[in-house]
């Protein structure tokens, strides 16, 4: 080979080498985990989340997202964020009242009329508070996502007002917040693990359960459970975080496209949530589901009224519980 020829040849070669060499050293691989299936809006949310931080990082950062918590359950998730087995995560309420117990609130029931009432406070000082205080307990929001609004129904009984829930057993989640509430209506909490709702129903240990209209049409509990009594008793958020661990190791401008990557994707999941809560309550009508709206929640906010209190005399819930009911 011509020595020129040979020369330049090595350049090429030896510059190719270093570019493959550097990008590979340049590019991190993150995990994101999420408990839901791939298709609902939390998962294509957060794959929309992924993708914009690529963009925004050159492809510096990839993230795998790992939707149906094929990792592990949520509070196995927990730990792995802390310890850095994942970097990123979209978690219920639970946990992070868990980390931040005046986030409790949240869960509170008729707290909040809607999910636009909620965001209202959450994308304002409200959530900058909280956010402030998760990221000291390990998390790192960069955005509020919706946990939807639950109601009841029931396979035995068809409710149309308070005293129609008196007596019945209803399944709730393992949380005083949700047991209590029951207590308050008469009626009696069942404890369940969720994917044991539907065997309940077909064995009559329970007469109701309560969650959101997609949860309800997705595990078919609308086939033995017709008669939905429509409270929204509980409007609830999720977040997406991220850990501090990785959040401490990324430059301010690689911050800034984490950042508004998880605000975009926050308002992308709202969307989303919205047309999935409508093709819900389509499906489930068109297949036998009764609603009966609540027309006036006051019989329920007074029964409610040992539960607020027990939240305003506890230092670490009364502030952020003024500040909701306040405006």
């Amino acid at each position: 080979m011509h020595r020129g020829l040979r020369a330049g040849w090595m350049f090429a070669v030896a510059a190719g080498l270093l570019v493959c060499a550097g990008s590979g050293m340049a590019q991190t691989r993150l995990r994101a985990w999420n408990i839901h299936p791939d298709g609902y809006p939390v998962t294509e949310a957060m794959k929309s989340f992924a993708q914009q931080v690529a963009k925004a990082t050159q492809g510096r950062y990839q993230i795998e997202v790992f939707s149906n918590a094929t990792l592990g359950d949520q509070p196995k998730a927990v730990q792995m964020l802390k310890s850095g087995e994942i970097d990123v995560a979209e978690f219920s309420s639970g946990p992070l009242s868990d980390a931040v117990p005046g986030i409790k609130v949240l869960n509170l029931p008729f707290l909040f009329t809607d999910s636009a009432h909620m965001f209202r406070h959450l994308d304002g000082k409200l959530g900058e508070r909280f956010s402030a205080n998760l990221q000291a307990a390990g998390f790192v929001v960069l955005g509020w996502y919706d946990g939807g609004s639950r109601s009841f129904y029931c396979a035995q009984r068809a409710p149309a007002n308070i005293r129609d829930l008196a007596g019945a057993s209803i399944r709730v989640q393992q949380s005083e917040i949700y047991t209590e509430m029951i207590k308050l209506l008469d009626a009696k909490p069942v404890a369940l693990p969720f994917k044991e709702v539907l065997a309940g129903f077909e064995k009559g240990t329970i007469d109701c359960a309560e969650n959101n209209m997609p949860s309800y049409e997705s595990t078919g509990h609308y086939k033995l459970a017709k008669n939905v009594y429509v409270t929204n008793h509980v409007v609830s958020p999720e977040a997406l975080v991220v850990s501090t661990a990785l959040w401490g190791k990324l430059s301010a401008e690689d911050r800034k496209a984490f950042a508004e990557a998880g605000a975009q994707s926050a308002l992308l999941m709202r969307d989303l949530w919205n047309k999935r809560v409508a093709q819900a309550l389509e499906t489930t009508a068109k297949q036998g589901a009764q609603f009966v709206r609540v027309k006036d929640i006051s019989p329920f906010v007074r029964r409610m009224a040992p539960l607020y209190g027990k939240y305003m005399k506890d230092p670490t819930t009364r502030e952020e519980l003024l500040t909701i009911i306040s405006k």
